[in-house]
């Protein structure tokens, strides 16, 4: 006998949708996305599949009423590793869940949509960490976690928002090097550097010689960042005229700004952290009884606005994701409906990827 609850009526879908996100929509598309909600889930069940849903996914899709695991990329892939489901649904871009069938290569790995992809992991290619290494050879690699199996083959360790510096000091720790290659955001690279103290620069690739000639000319004891010029498409249109502007608008406004931002946006916000750490800084007593901003993707704002009546829907409304917007609840359902978009990656490059990624999971 399941030890599933009962499945939600479409009536009781619309029910909380209408008590939680009256602001979105009205009455008769809540009551078109609660038929959606209600067929997803039993598909859900059916299949035994399990929906990984980022935390830009819209309100829909993010939502308590869809069943899955909601989470930014370094919870995801951890809970990819656990679950016991055949299918795997990944509410996100592509390089996310590239990295759960690397974690999984038995099962099913769906996204709604293959346009779905990353100008970060559209930076950078395997090739380009393998000359790299041959520039800097001895020096670890970290990859952020938004990059393709191609790459994460190439490199020693990854890493997420929310673990980045204590990646970075294991690399360095492990290596016995004060040197880290960190690709391919510039400035998450740059906010991790300033928040360790350390140097950072960033090679030309066409002009720079090979091992000490390489490097610029180093402060005594200090560790260095070798970098690359990778930029978040949204998050690197936050500028710090708009965190002047929210404050004069806004006086006492609470603003919390991911570290993919560049960093005089870093420098000037009340708080810097991953998607996941900022959902949890919500409640923390430093934001009570203020409103709050998020310098991010807009659509996690939408559903923290639900839950925390206190959260200011401003500044980021206007910066959505087109990649992330790729999934809806039609394509979600149209995609476990008729099992599409199934990734898959070669088992050789997976192989090669699965080591620094667990690396990265097993860094708490």
């Amino acid at each position: 006998m399941s030890n599933n609850p009962p499945l939600l009526t479409q009536q009781e879908i619309y029910k909380l949708f209408k008590e939680k996100y009256s602001q979105y929509s009205p009455d008769f598309e809540l009551m078109i996305k609660a038929c959606q909600v209600e067929k997803l889930n039993r598909l859900v069940r059916e299949k035994n599949a399990v929906i990984l849903k980022h935390n830009y996914m819209s309100w829909d899709l993010q939502c308590d009423e869809v069943l899955g695991i909601r989470g930014d990329s370094l919870e995801l892939s951890r809970k990819a590793t656990e679950t016991k489901a055949d299918i795997i649904l990944f509410l996100g871009v592509k390089f996310m869940a590239e990295t759960a069938k690397v974690l999984n290569p038995k099962k099913t790995v769906l996204i709604p949509s293959l346009k779905a992809g990353c100008s970060l992991a559209a930076s950078i290619t395997g090739a380009d960490v393998r000359k790299l290494k041959q520039m800097f050879p001895g020096v670890p690699v970290v990859a952020y976690v938004n990059t393709d199996a191609d790459t994460k083959s190439e490199v020693d360790v990854c890493c997420a928002s929310g673990n980045a510096s204590k990646v970075v000091k294991w690399a360095m720790k492990k290596w016995k090097t004060n040197k880290v290659i960190f690709l391919p955001d510039k400035f998450l690279a740059q906010n991790v550097a300033r928040t360790m103290g350390a140097d950072i620069f960033f090679p030309d690739m066409n002009r720079v010689g090979v091992g000490s000639h390489a490097y610029p000319k180093p402060r005594p004891n200090t560790p260095l960042f070798i970098g690359w010029e990778g930029k978040c498409e949204v998050h690197e249109k936050f500028t710090p005229q708009d965190v002047d502007d929210l404050r004069h608008d806004f006086p006492g406004v609470y603003i919390m700004a991911h570290p993919e931002c560049p960093p005089a946006v870093v420098e000037k916000v009340d708080f810097a952290g991953s998607t996941g750490e900022m959902i949890k800084n919500v409640t923390s007593p430093d934001v009570q009884d203020r409103q709050v901003a998020f310098f991010t993707e807009c659509a996690m704002v939408e559903i923290l606005a639900a839950q925390h009546k206190n959260v200011l829907q401003v500044c980021s409304i206007q910066k959505r994701c087109p990649h992330m917007a790729q999934s809806n609840l039609e394509t979600v359902l149209e995609a476990l409906e008729k099992m599409q978009y199934e990734i898959t990656v070669p088992e050789a490059l997976r192989k090669k990827a699965e080591l620094p990624i667990r690396r990265m999971i097993a860094i708490k």
